[in-house]
């Protein structure tokens, strides 16, 4: 179950600007109803599967889809399809008519490059929220 304070978000980017421009919108938290939460960064696609084949888990993940080699949307379907009970997946395009490789990823929301702090952690706060209601609402055994 995620508890407010135990949520754990991940971002995936190549660019070390964008992974920054991220944790500065979304932290300390994205609503103050959420609280603090822990954020793991990844550079590369090898290092955030390695996370995911070692039982990490995320209660969200951001994706660059401007990253290289390896970028975000590709590797967010890859994700959705492979990792059980994958994590909502944000993705950040740079282009209003990428809008359609954000739905064959299955993103469960966008952002546009350049990042607006503000639409960002609008979208991550209501995921966090959709993810921590659904833990809270799971039957206890």
């Amino acid at each position: 179950m995620a508890e407010m304070g135990s949520l754990t978000v991940l971002i995936y980017s190549d660019n070390s600007l964008v992974r920054a421009s991220v944790v500065r919108a979304i932290s300390p938290a994205p609503a103050a109803d959420l609280g603090a939460f822990t954020i793991k960064e990844f550079a590369t696609a090898p290092a955030l599967k390695d996370y995911f084949d070692d039982k990490g888990r995320a209660d969200l993940l951001i994706v660059d889809g401007e990253a290289s080699p390896v970028g975000g949307l590709g590797l967010a379907r890859e994700i959705k399809d492979e990792v059980y009970n994958a994590p909502p997946i944000v993705g950040i395009i740079a282009r209003e008519a990428d809008r359609w490789l954000a739905t064959w990823a299955r993103l469960d929301a966008i952002a546009l490059h350049p990042i607006d702090p503000r639409a960002l952690a609008g979208e991550v706060a209501a995921l966090l929220r959709k993810t921590t209601a659904v833990a809270t609402a799971a039957p206890h055994h």
